[in-house]
């Protein structure tokens, strides 16, 4: 069918430098620009030597970027043009920044999180876990309350470690509801500590408390680390969310210990914060990770 207007024009079209024949000579190498370039075949050309049109692989060949004549040319002999015409369909190389999201015929959401499968959809990175990144605690803030976008995600896992400037003291943890930190006596605990030397066991918490309890007698001098893996399931406003818990520190006795927590917030509600506090002075150094799981 023929196009209506004007036909597209098809191909990549370069017009190779002047060459200079050489006496008794054969082989050239093309260039454009001052860069060789080598042509598909001999049959994407147009070559005219002394003004007459020159048959492909019968009057010249190509290998590479070198075409050779059927015969050595002589002095008075001119190259009066090698038109090289591309491959078919040969749109050769984009400019930058000019293949739109429309032309690969993509869905999804394009951003710094997500990248292009295969099947010609964005993905977030990870799969159905993804960073949500990294935050330095600054000052020295009495808590620190971590937001949380449970319409995005159902679970959610905080990675934190820290410095804290005060000895001897445990760590709790508060939901956030509807916005605002839960203070009533909602929480219940089950936390397991267990000592790195002689295994010995005691365990701290229990039900209708006021507070998560994460830690107990953190600390046997002042600039001590605490660290906590925190895995929260935010519930579904018709079952209760739960908490599960691994920390690390020195306790007020010098024993090395790690704590084992089992938590959850007695209302059928959906937690969409979590505040980490001590029960006595602040954090004086530390930064958390969260990692939002669908």
């Amino acid at each position: 069918m023929a196009y209506i207007g004007r036909e597209p024009t098809v191909g990549n079209f370069q017009v190779c430098d002047a060459i200079s024949v050489v006496n008794n000579q054969a082989a050239y190498t093309m260039q454009v620009g001052g860069v060789n370039v080598s042509p598909e075949t001999a049959n994407h050309m147009l070559v005219s030597l002394n003004g007459i049109l020159q048959a492909p692989t019968t009057s010249f060949t190509v290998s590479g970027s070198t075409i050779t004549f059927a015969s050595n040319l002589i002095t008075g002999d001119v190259i009066n043009f090698i038109q090289i015409l591309g491959s078919v369909l040969d749109l050769g190389v984009p400019s930058d920044d000019t293949v739109s999201l429309a032309k690969l015929t993509a869905t999804g959401t394009k951003n710094s999180t997500t990248f292009l499968r295969g099947d010609n959809t964005f993905a977030s990175a990870g799969g159905n876990i993804v960073n949500l990144g990294t935050t330095t605690v600054s000052g020295t803030p009495s808590e620190i309350d971590i937001d949380l976008d449970t319409s995005t995600y159902k679970q959610f896992r905080i990675f934190y470690e820290g410095i804290q400037g005060t000895a001897d003291f445990n760590m709790y943890g508060r939901a956030k509801v509807g916005g605002s930190i839960i203070t009533a006596s909602n929480y219940a605990s089950l936390t397991l500590k267990k000592y790195g030397t002689g295994f010995d066991t005691s365990s701290y918490g229990g039900s209708s408390q006021a507070y998560f309890y994460l830690s107990n007698n953190v600390g046997a001098a002042t600039n001590e680390t605490w660290g906590a893996d925190i895995l929260i399931n935010i519930g579904s406003g018709t079952g209760m969310p739960q908490l599960t818990m691994t920390t690390s520190y020195r306790d007020n006795g010098g024993g090395y210990v790690s704590t084992f927590g089992a938590l959850v917030y007695q209302s059928f509600s959906i937690i969409n914060g979590f505040r980490i506090y001590p029960s006595t002075g602040t954090f004086d150094a530390g930064k958390y990770t969260v990692w939002g799981i669908k």
